[in-house]
């Protein structure tokens, strides 16, 4: 009997179980080739990171990374975040059926999102941001019916949020941010019923906001900021009393806040509606929400005054109601101080920028402790500064500038340990700057400028260790200058002591500041000579000493600044010749020697070959002759016989001249190609760069064009640079390449990006590897300054004055490529996301991928009118270049036109809501010069409400008439015919003209 139950057993497991271990068996190892093929197209950083993913291993499932079921010993996790990995998904992935997490995120994953993945019906958490993935969101994504989260944020996913998407009412997570997507928000989102999370902000979305969003009774964070939706926001949205954190910053919405908001969202915790056009008062209700930590409704229209209630927020971490038009007056115009004493948690306090009056009360110093940065300044607060100030401890950042604060500076701040920023520039703080201040070892920026501070710059200044700028301009400061100060090498930003009454010499210290790049110490009592040991200055690009009483000679060591742009020499005692070797000074672009007492001639280089940026009135003893005109003279007399010698030689030459052409282009031809750009500079090494950015991390990514990447690194000698990363799988890359180098290896300007060396060789794969290293500028490209993607660290936009530096900039190096150049240089892709902006907000040009070099064009029949090659981007691209004529100096002026018309309306060439129009240059044609307001940027617009310049306001009718100069201009430069557009120098002088006038008709602010 028990033989015949084991037998019956036996028959039982061959028949049933054995069939079942064996298809087990082909499916699990389906599932390791699927993550075979996956790891195939993939690079690791570090190679023991899936050493464990063996091909000979039976079983995935002890994979780093990999998890399995318990008894199908499928895969059902793939887990890989922070791996390093690069390339692109493997559409085998698929294969991995049972499949229910992927978790890729912050790797450098590229290419598009497979569609395999959408076959995947079991996947619950999909997670692949924080790569670099393109292309746009898989149409059958629909088909992931049992999807939780999907979460593809900081890529560079195009195209629209595809409404197939809306069809997975699984979803509890959406987040989709910091992309590149365009288009509407599909209403259909509101039938995901089971949302909790959707974050669609940080990109190009326009339209309305739905009002079905307000569907998702489950809703607790929404996120829509940085895109460019209008209109008002629907008012069933703030009755989602799910909500928990409100964000709808930087679009351009508008309407009121509902008074009720308090009590139809009493879950709030994060309310962000600030860079939008809200009107309209701060409803009181708003601070009744008592678990709030979170309130930006900085940068809008509202007005009245702050409504009672603070006190009643005790989680409030950030309170920011900057550049509003709320009001107050009155002594205790800023009681509403003392009820934020009980939000303990505080760490960020903004409301400058308004109409608010009053003393700043003792309760100041009752803050929270962990309070970080107060933003107070551009209001009308009188009175003094308050001891009390000294308790906020943790305070790293203090600005009450542009304010009526009289008294002194208390010496209570200097126990501020931790502080990086002080501003208070534009007061009428009187006394003596307190030595305690010195105390303050952490400090980057100091700016006191525009007070009446008196007696010495104190010695204590030079405990300084971090410092970067100090503005201590328009003051009534005396004595001489610190030599503590002209030791601080930390000091690279700016040094401005001008405007004082400062004494003594410069003959000791001044070479110390070899890192510095403007000094101005204009208008003191500075005397004694100018000490030679200043070309020790290698940083310097503009150094101002006008009006004071320098005498001696111009020392000719000046000559050794090479990177020297600007130099302010005039009302002095200044005598001898003008230094012949100043000539040598290619980067200089305005020099002024006006009102001293030089003689001999003027010399005939460099910046003197364009007498309109030199100086040299008030000079009775200078001649009116220069070298050049001297030797004019002489060849005049010599030219007969001259004449007779050519004549003879001439011939002779001819057969060696069109030898020595035709051996020379094959030359050149040869110089043109990447080895000899290797010679040009010291070039650093794949792996160098790889280090510098860490292996290419995304994090390090900066930006992305036709070409390639471009990355943040940070070089062994610590300075930060930016790489362009060429991508060698794209047609032309080495022409692009060879056209950077060559176009930039013999310019240089302050307008221009520096091109620091490059890099040519193989990378870890063997592959060719071209990069160019550039100097790093922080503030990105004028691309996101005019999309509102960026701000100032006070939170305004470019104001009139900055957009036409910016515009003045631009054209500068426009003009200098044009004008100035050995060989005139055609940029040929001239548009705002090719420039770039420095810490000081000054604009350079960049990437000259495209660019052209007009001696070797009209030498090279083959070049771009025989290919039919369009070269610029559209919208930017001159009408004669589609017909096949090739890059000229009037098709760069388009170009600029087009950039200078987009800079101040605010309107790219290609927004959607031009197409009905004929383009961007005939929209503000239509509205030239009448109805100009109507096409100017709304912020803009926005910040002409209160524009000053150096402490005073600029009337409103001056800046609109400014405003129709400037687009007259950018007109001028987008003539449909070549010949009848102005040339980049007319230009450039007609915007300099602009702005000149501009700040020459500003009246005096009441009070100073």
């Amino acid at each position: 009997m028990n033989l015949l139950l084991c037998f019956t057993l036996l028959i039982f497991c061959f028949r049933f179980i054995c069939p079942l271990l064996e298809t087990a068996a082909l499916s699990i190892e389906t599932d390791k080739q699927a993550l075979i093929s996956f790891k195939f197209q993939l690079s690791v950083e570090s190679p023991n990171s899936l050493s464990s993913w063996d091909q000979s291993s039976s079983s995935p499932c002890n994979w780093t990374g990999v998890s399995c079921n318990r008894f199908g010993q499928r895969v059902i996790g793939l887990k890989l975040s922070r791996f390093g990995l690069s390339g692109s998904l493997s559409p085998n992935i698929g294969n991995l059926s049972f499949l229910q997490s992927l978790e890729l995120q912050n790797n450098q994953l590229t290419g598009t999102i497979p569609e395999e993945i959408c076959s995947l019906s079991g996947l619950r958490v999909l997670n692949l941001s924080s790569n670099s993935l393109q292309g746009s969101i898989p149409l059958n994504v629909s088909k992931l019916t049992e999807l939780r989260i999907l979460d593809m944020s900081m890529n560079q996913i195009t195209g629209r949020i595809p409404v197939e998407l809306t069809s997975i009412t699984t979803m509890q997570a959406l987040n989709l941010g910091r992309n590149l997507l365009s288009g509407t928000i599909p209403p259909s989102i509101g039938n995901l019923s089971s949302l909790e999370t959707l974050i669609l902000g940080t990109n190009s979305l326009s339209g309305m906001i739905p009002s079905d969003l307000s569907n998702l009774r489950n809703l607790k964070v929404l996120d829509l900021t940085i895109n460019n939706l209008t209109g008002t926001v629907p008012s069933t949205i703030y009755n989602m009393s799910s909500l928990v954190d409100l964000a709808l910053a930087s679009n351009q919405l508008w309407g009121k806040i509902p008074s009720d908001i308090g009590e139809t969202l009493p879950n709030l915790l994060v309310f962000n509606l600030c860079f939008n056009k809200f009107t309209g008062t701060i409803p009181g209700s708003l601070h009744n929400l008592t678990n709030i930590k979170v309130i930006r409704i900085a940068h809008t229209l509202l007005e009245g005054t702050i409504p009672p209630g603070l006190g009643n927020l005790p989680f409030l971490e950030m309170y920011n109601i900057g550049f509003n038009r709320i009001a107050s007056s009155g002594y205790n115009g800023l009681g509403f101080i003392t009820s934020l004493t009980n939000s303990t948690r505080l760490r960020f306090l903004a409301f400058d920028g308004n109409l608010l009056q009053g003393v700043i009360p003792e309760s100041i110093g009752n803050l929270s402790r962990d309070l970080l940065k107060l933003y107070m300044g551009g209001n009308h607060i009188y009175g003094s500064i308050p001891a009390s100030i000294g308790n906020l401890s943790s305070l790293t950042l203090l600005n009450l500038s542009y304010n009526s604060i009289t008294g002194e500076i208390p010496t209570e701040i200097g126990q501020l340990e931790n502080m990086q920023e002080l501003v208070l520039a534009g007061n009428r703080i009187a006394g003596r700057i307190p030595d305690s201040l010195g105390n303050l070892q952490k400090l980057n920026q100091i700016d006191l400028s525009g007070n009446e501070l008196v007696g010495r710059i104190p010695t204590t200044f030079g405990n300084f260790h971090s410092l970067l700028s100090m503005d201590l301009s328009k003051n009534k400061l005396n004595g001489t200058i610190p030599k503590e100060i002209l030791r601080l090498q930390s000091l690279s930003m700016n040094l401005n002591l001008s405007n004082n009454f400062l004494s003594g010499n410069l003959s000791e210290g001044i070479e110390l500041l070899d890192s510095v790049v403007i000094i101005d110490l204009s208008s003191n009592l500075l005397s004694g000579n100018i000490p030679g040991s200043l070309k020790n200055c290698k940083s310097l690009e503009e150094f101002y000493i006008n009006r004071n009483t320098f005498s001696g000679p111009i020392p000719s060591s000046l000559a050794e600044m090479k990177g020297l742009e600007i130099l302010d020499l005039s009302y002095n005692n200044l005598s001898g010749s003008i230094p012949l070797d100043l000539g040598k000074l290619q980067a200089l672009q305005s020099l002024n020697l006006a009102f001293n007492d030089l003689e001999g001639v003027v010399p005939c280089d460099g910046v003197f070959t364009n007498l309109s940026r030199v100086q040299l009135e008030g000079n009775l003893k200078l001649s009116k002759q220069t070298p050049c005109h001297n030797s004019q003279a002489r060849g005049r007399k010599q030219i007969k016989v001259y004449i007779i010698i050519l004549i003879v030689v001439t011939l002779a030459l001819c057969f060696s001249a069109g030898s020595f052409f035709y051996i020379r282009r094959n030359k050149e031809k040869i110089a043109q190609s990447p080895s000899s750009i290797k010679e040009q500079h010291q070039l650093v090494s794949y792996h160098e760069l790889r280090q510098a950015t860490g292996n290419f991390n995304d994090q390090n990514l900066i930006g992305s064009g036709s070409f390639g990447s471009v990355y943040k690194g940070c070089l062994g000698d610590g300075s930060d640079v930016a790489i362009k990363v060429l991508d060698v799988k794209q047609v032309g890359f080495k022409k692009s390449f060879v056209a950077e180098c060559e176009a930039l290896r013999n310019v240089r300007h302050r307008n221009l990006v520096k091109l620091i060396t490059s890099c040519s060789g193989v990378d870890f794969k063997n592959e060719e590897f071209l990069a160019l290293v550039y100097e790093f500028l922080g503030n990105g490209n004028l691309e996101d300054w005019i999309k509102d993607k960026r701000k100032k660290e006070d939170g305004d936009g470019l104001n009139l004055v900055e957009r036409l530096n910016v515009g003045i900039d631009v054209a500068s190096a426009i003009d200098y490529l044009h004008h100035d150049c050995e060989v005139p240089v055609v940029h040929c892709d001239l548009k705002p996301s090719n420039i770039l902006l420095d810490e000081d907000l000054t604009a350079k040009v960049g990437d000259f991928g495209l660019a052209r070099l007009l001696m070797e064009e009209l030498g090279d029949q083959t070049s771009i009118s025989s290919t039919h090659v369009l070269k610029g981007s559209i919208g930017y691209i001159p009408p004669e270049y589609g017909l096949g004529v090739k890059p000229s100096t009037a098709g760069d002026a388009y170009s600029f036109g087009v950039l200078l018309l987009e800079l101040f309306t605010g309107k790219s060439p290609i927004d959607e809501s031009l197409m009905g129009e004929q383009n961007l240059v005939g929209w503000v044609q239509s509205a030239f010069p009448g109805r100009i307001l109507q096409v100017l940027d709304p912020e803009l617009l926005l910040l002409m409400d209160n524009l000053s310049h150096d402490g005073r306001t600029i009337n409103s009718e001056v800046q609109r008439e400014c405003a129709i100069t400037v687009l007259g201009i950018g007109l001028s430069c987008t003539a449909s015919s070549p010949d009848s557009r102005i040339s980049m120098r007319n230009a450039l002088r007609k915007l300099k003209a602009a702005r000149d006038n501009l700040l020459n008709h500003v009246p005096m602010l009441k009070g100073f």
